[in-house]
């Protein structure tokens, strides 16, 4: 498949107004025209599609009577056929794919675009009579409902009609080679049609449910958080346009296999973004989003020597407590100590402005690392701006801008003071200790094989107007200098 750079951004569902759906699922992979196009293609290569055509028994289906059609007499086809010493293709192939919306709901019609070269020898004339062959196949994509299981996508129907089919002679030769080869493609005209589907629409089946079996090997791609996995799984097909739309369920795995979170569809009347032009796009629900990256960043404890690894903002938090204890203030030594504890992880919520992390967190403040009770316990309602990026197929998530919302003073053995003394400060802790310890865990990024698997090299990420996380691409074409936007973006993210 063609590489393309990949514009991609993953997108939650907060009822944008949007198109409108009555569930959501964890996650919707809608696969464009372009891909379909090109797995199809490269399906029915490895089944050997061409090969099929050059094989095409055309002189036995010459001898038989066309379904539908006016009965040939024997003797006008003995009277062709005793001139014929072989008739077979000569070169075959098969054109670009069109894929394609029809009248009726939820299908899709896959038009397969066949040239052929055929040529036939006769004692007539010492060179090869050729013809040049156009036809096409249609194949009938459609979603199967079925009481006792999920839905599926099916091949409905494959067919080649005569209304497609040009054959016309590529060299003149004299009069009764001519006459002879016109009665050959008298023959040929409804007979043709009739080959592809019997010699052909069974090599297309296998090639579709050798696609369809590439799409849920694509859906089930386990993404490696560090710990643990992300895995999507089949909801139901259905079809969009000219599009297939996958809509997933998915599950949150811990190291050891174990799953720890379902994702199944949502009762609330959600929205999804439209897909415009985009070869693929994926949507993953913003609970779903909130949770991988909670698994990431589990809760923990920090443990700081603020005089050593931050000297400045010890120094500044010791101003700052003299303002209201100058005593407490004092007895900050060179050992003091910052307790920074995460009784739960980070949730990020996601908006059409951008997207917002926020979290709770418990500090505590020792004179020395020998004290065992603290200066005074803090409640601390912190958020950052959440950005998402990519580095080649991996989706990057970098916090910053880290601000304190709210700081509750819990339990003081200093008397009570008001936080807000203590915010500027405790701002700039968090952000040096706490950021940069989630930041330096989200690093390495969530690996998102589907970019490579289709065959693209990288993934840019932004916000979505209206939700967040779509995967949707716009790139530069490997053989164009020239830059195509599919979609509406918005790069810049601020606070909900």
């Amino acid at each position: 498949m063609t590489s393309l750079w990949v514009f991609t951004c993953l997108s939650a569902f907060l009822g944008a107004k949007l198109v409108p759906v009555t569930s959501a699922p964890p996650a919707v992979l809608t696969l464009g025209p372009e891909v379909i196009n090109e797995m199809l293609t490269e399906q029915l290569k490895d089944q050997g599609a061409t090969t099929i055509l050059h094989k095409l028994p055309l002189l036995s289906a010459m001898r038989q009577e066309p379904s539908g059609g006016i009965p040939l007499l024997g003797s006008l086809v003995s009277s062709v056929l005793k001139h014929i010493i072989w008739l077979r293709v000569t070169s075959a192939s098969i054109l670009q794919l069109q894929v394609q919306p029809t009248v009726k709901d939820q299908e899709l019609v896959v038009r397969i675009p066949l040239d052929m070269v055929a040529g036939f020898n006769t004692p007539l004339v010492k060179t090869i009579v050729e013809f040049h062959m156009e036809t096409e196949a249609q194949a009938f994509i459609g979603v199967q409902s079925s009481p006792d299981g999920p839905h599926r996508l099916v091949l409905r129907d494959c067919l080649s009609s005569q209304s497609s089919l040009r054959i016309s002679l590529l060299n003149k030769l004299s009069f009764l080679v001519n006459s002879l080869a016109d009665k050959v493609i008298n023959l040929l005209v409804p007979a043709l049609p009739q080959m592809v589907k019997e010699e052909l629409c069974p090599v297309i089946q296998t090639a579709f449910d050798g696609m369809y079996a590439d799409f849920l090997k694509l859906v089930k791609a386990p993404i490696f958080l560090s710990p643990g996995l992300l895995r999507f799984d089949l909801l139901s097909p259905a079809i969009t346009g000219s599009s297939i739309q996958l809509n997933l369920q998915a599950k949150l795995l811990d190291s050891k296999a174990k799953v720890t979170k379902w994702f199944n569809n949502s009762d609330t009347s959600l929205a999804l973004p439209t897909q415009h032009r985009a070869p693929f796009s994926l949507i993953i629900r913003e609970d779903v989003v909130s949770e991988v990256v909670a698994a990431i960043l589990f809760p923990e404890e920090l443990v700081v020597l603020l005089d050593f690894v931050l000297p400045e903002l010890a120094r500044e938090l010791k101003m700052s407590i003299e303002t209201f204890n100058k005593t407490a203030a004092s007895l900050l030594g060179p050992t003091q100590i910052m307790k920074i504890v995460l009784k739960n992880s980070p949730q990020v919520f996601l908006s059409q402005t951008g997207a917002k992390m926020a979290q709770l967190v418990t500090l505590e403040v020792f004179a020395s690392n020998k004290d065992v009770r603290p200066f005074f316990t803090l409640g601390i309602e912190a958020s950052s701006e959440a950005q998402f990026y990519a580095e080649d197929d991996r989706l990057i998530l970098n916090f910053n801008d880290l601000s304190c919302n709210r700081i509750h003073l819990m339990i003081s053995d200093i008397n009570l003071f008001n936080t807000d003394i203590l915010k500027s400060v405790l701002t700039k802790v968090l952000s040096a200790t706490l950021l940069s310890n989630e930041n330096g865990k989200l690093r390495h990024g969530i690996p998102m094989p589907i970019v490579k698997t289709l065959g693209y090299d990288m993934a840019s990420w932004s916000v979505f107007q209206g939700v967040t996380l779509p995967l949707q691409a716009w790139g530069l074409d490997s053989e164009s200098s020239e830059s195509v936007v599919f979609g509406h973006i918005r790069a810049n993210m601020s606070y909900l």
